[in-house]
């Protein structure tokens, strides 16, 4: 039996008296997208953030099994290990792509940034790996030279996730990765996000209030209201056949011209 990758048991997170996240548990397959859905304020971020250790949480256990097997209670680790499993085996597309970039850097630079840090040093070598990743988003190499700031909002995402994805990692965080995108563009990234889940065999959360996104992109959905997970399973069950009153007011709303 497959093993998880991911295994998050009774995590839980309060801001004074408002349980942001309350004894939340699940587990990530290799190669599974999960989609994490809910109004603002629902603890969807924050259960991300949890996830990837940007602040402690109250009680529960955050486990990621490696690529050598080795079992890693994230919560616990030291601060340099968690920067380098950052850097290596996991990845945060954050929703707006300025926060996830060096703007007044290169996107070749943004991109080889990440091979540097894991010790790769070879000028030729990072460049050319630099141009690869910019044909898998969609960004002619030509423009490995220019500043992000030259590109627009949806170009920006897609060298977002090529600086994330350089070093071949296997868990993806996304924090609302359409936000703020026109529906034309946010339609183009789907269409990249899907192939490269496919192709690279990612396993991904993918934190967002639009259905439309889980729908395409995610294959068990969890969602959220006031902190907890209210319902969950597979994205077309829940969607299609929802039980909770607040999944169906989300699936209706989402279905409103």
């Amino acid at each position: 039996m497959t093993k998880p990758l991911l295994q998050i048991h009774q995590l839980s997170k309060s801001y004074g008296a408002i349980k942001a996240c309350d004894r939340i548990s699940f587990d990530l397959y290799p190669g599974q997208v999960l989609g994490i859905v809910g109004e603002s304020g629902s603890g969807k971020s924050t259960l991300l953030g949890a996830i990837a250790n940007h602040f402690p949480i109250d009680q529960g256990n955050v486990t990621y099994t490696t690529r050598s097997q080795e079992d890693l209670e994230i919560t616990r680790l030291p601060e340099p290990q968690r920067r380098r499993l950052m850097r290596t085996e996991w990845g945060f597309v954050r929703q707006n792509p300025r926060d996830g970039l060096r703007m007044k850097v290169t996107a070749g630079a943004n991109i080889g940034e990440r091979l540097l840090d894991v010790g790769v040093r070879h000028y030729g070598n990072i460049r050319t790996e630099a141009s690869h990743w910019l044909r898998q988003v969609e960004i002619d190499p030509a423009r490995i030279d220019e500043l992000p700031v030259n590109f627009s909002g949806g170009m920006q995402q897609r060298l977002q996730l090529a600086r994330v994805l350089v070093t071949r990692p296997r868990l993806i965080l996304m924090d609302e990765p359409t936000g703020g995108l026109d529906v034309s563009v946010q339609a183009r990234l789907l269409d990249l996000l899907r192939s490269l889940v496919r192709n690279f065999h990612l396993s991904v959360i993918v934190v967002t209030h639009d259905i439309g996104v889980v729908r395409l992109l995610a294959h068990r959905l969890l969602v959220m209201q006031q902190g907890q997970v209210v319902e969950s399973g597979l994205t077309d069950q829940v969607l299609d056949d929802p039980q909770h009153p607040y999944t169906q007011l989300l699936v209706s709303a989402a279905l409103t011209p």
